[in-house]
């Protein structure tokens, strides 16, 4: 299924869940957050949210420095 991962589009498998939308992004498990559809999902439901097709992801991740 095609979904967008902060604005660019990818095919991940029909049974995707925000978990596999984060690896597909290339993005660390620690210091991540996810907001699908515009709304946030909390690091323990990422397992058990599955992805629709058409769905929209914002995955940020945290950065440190000065």
């Amino acid at each position: 299924m095609r979904v967008l991962i902060n604005g660019r589009a990818h095919e991940l498998a029909e049974s995707c869940t925000v978990a596999g939308a984060v690896a597909a992004a290339g993005a660390p498990a620690r210091g991540t957050a996810v907001a699908l559809d515009g709304q946030l999902v909390p690091r323990a439901e990422w397992t058990r949210t599955e992805l629709t097709p058409g769905a929209r992801l914002e995955v940020l991740t945290a950065v440190q420095g000065g």
